[in-house]
């Protein structure tokens, strides 16, 4: 339409078969007649070729699954929760925890590193005060011991970006470099931790790849902040939500995207919650947002101890990293032990805690959440001093845990439910959770059908910039949902 000369030119142009088969025929190397009848004889090839293609070609699911992916298979929709065989034998975490917290002799190590690993020590010994960075190098040590490698890139990722890992000591005069996960047994897989470039797109993409060549390694991809992501949109949108889907490539990639509003402003508060679970479909990926150290850990382990690979988007916490209720018990971990997509009330399920709730049927309001709010709406409760409102915490987003919601809100048919989260109305888990929430009330004949949403009203921006509207907003929203 707009170069018509251009396409004259074109069209009255030789083409270049044309003018090399002229060419042979003029140099002497084939006659016309050879030039005529090799042509002939690939059309008739392309022909034979795609007739066969026609012919019902369905591919198989499985036909790919051969050399290192021998012994994997395809999801299915209606197969068992997918647990896996997560917890490991308390003896062998011990035994981890000891390896871990010492450093080889004459290594000059910082004095505060050396506070840190006496705490780690002293956690794992006594099994009690578990906190997240030692849950996850739990899960990395026992994962390695077992034969499998690990692999971890991103930004400050040796360190942790909240100075929380430390999988990497430095001594302090010559700065050579000590890696303890790699000297837990001496016939362990190796653990690899790699400071990447501000350059989301390129690692990420590297990653993913590194996942197809390497399904028995647990390969892992962290952000900064959560909102870091947004640089390798193309990754997500393209490959990891529909790899599966497209071309039966399956990945177990995990996305570490730290992700929650403690005031820090719109580009360090979201991990952009809303655009993952807005791909979940057709059984695609799993989205989860953990609140304990011990699920982590499981969750970790269960990207390599079923028979299926799926792609894991974590959100992961900033705050909760040193949260003094967001700990974990070494029992929690150990052999029976698994991941949970829901979990129930502190109040009811640990020891000596100030709140007594009441019996089921007096519980007046069922909240349910995912995440970090679930902190502030515990520590809120019993700052009030209530004992008739429940508190559900939903660890798995997608797939969502249907049966067991069905499971755990048939206790409380006659409460109101309420769906309450940090993150505002437009984004966070509630346009995606409110229909199957929905259901399962329904499911269940409950006396409230529909939730009602408790949270931060919608928003152009992630989050305020100003500490003093943040905590007005949380304030207001605790309300809400606790008053």
């Amino acid at each position: 339409f707009t170069q018509p000369l251009m396409y004259k030119n074109i069209r009255s142009h030789a083409t270049t078969l044309d003018i090399y088969s002229k060419k042979l025929v003029a140099e002497g190397v084939m006659t016309q007649g050879e030039v005529d009848k090799t042509k002939a004889d690939w059309r008739s090839r392309l022909e034979a070729e795609f007739e066969a293609g026609v012919g019902g070609y369905k591919a198989n699911k499985a036909d790919w699954l051969d050399g290192k992916w021998a012994g994997l298979k395809a999801a299915d929709l209606l197969e068992d929760p997918r647990r896996g065989n997560t917890g490991v034998e308390e003896s062998t975490l011990k035994e981890i925890g000891k390896k871990i917290t010492v450093v080889p002799d004459g290594f000059r190590i910082h004095r505060t590193i050396q506070r840190f690993l006496e705490n780690r020590a002293k956690a794992i010994e006594t099994g009690k005060d578990i906190d997240w960075a030692t849950g996850e190098a739990l899960a990395f040590c026992s994962i390695v011991m077992e034969g499998n490698r690990v692999r971890l890139s991103g930004q400050d990722s040796e360190r942790g970006t909240f100075t929380q890992r430390h999988s990497v000591l430095f001594d302090q005069e010559d700065e050579s470099r000590y890696t303890p996960f790699n000297h837990v047994a001496a016939n362990q897989a190796h653990y690899e931790v790699l400071n990447s470039s501000l350059s989301e797109e390129a690692v990420l993409g590297f990653e993913y790849g590194y996942t197809l060549a390497e399904p028995n390694a647990l390969t892992m991809w962290e952000a900064q902040f959560g909102d870091f992501a947004n640089g390798a949109q193309v990754l997500f949108d393209q490959f990891i939500s529909s790899s599966e889907r497209k071309w039966l490539r399956m990945s177990g990639l995990v996305c570490l995207l730290p992700h929650g509003y403690e005031g820090q402003g719109p580009e360090h508060s979201s991990a952009r919650l809303e655009r993952f679970l807005q791909m979940c479909a057709e059984d695609n990926m799993q989205v989860a947002n953990c609140t304990t150290p011990a699920n982590y850990f499981h969750i970790l382990r269960r990207q390599l101890k079923r028979e299926i690979r799926k792609p894991l988007i974590l959100m992961t916490p900033k705050s909760l990293l040193r949260h003094k209720r967001a700990v974990s018990r070494l029992d929690e971990m150990s052999a029976g032990t698994s991941f949970h997509r829901v979990l129930q009330d502190d109040a009811e399920t640990q020891e000596n805690e100030k709140t007594k709730l009441v019996e089921d049927s007096k519980i007046r309001r069922v909240i349910l959440c995912s995440g970090k709010v679930y902190y502030d709406l515990f520590e809120e409760r019993e700052k009030r001093g209530v004992d008739d409102i429940y508190l559900l915490r939903v660890e798995q987003l997608y797939p969502v845990p249907m049966k067991t919601l069905v499971q755990v809100l048939s206790r409380f048919k006659g409460a109101e439910m309420v769906w309450c989260q940090e993150e505002p109305r437009n984004m966070g888990s509630w346009h995606f959770i409110e229909p199957y929430l929905e259901w399962v009330l329904n499911q269940i004949n409950a006396t409230h059908r529909r939730p009602r949403y408790a949270g931060r009203p919608a928003s152009a921006a992630t989050a305020t910039g100003l500490m003093s509207k943040h905590l007005a907003q949380l304030k207001a929203f605790l309300e809400e949902a606790l008053g």
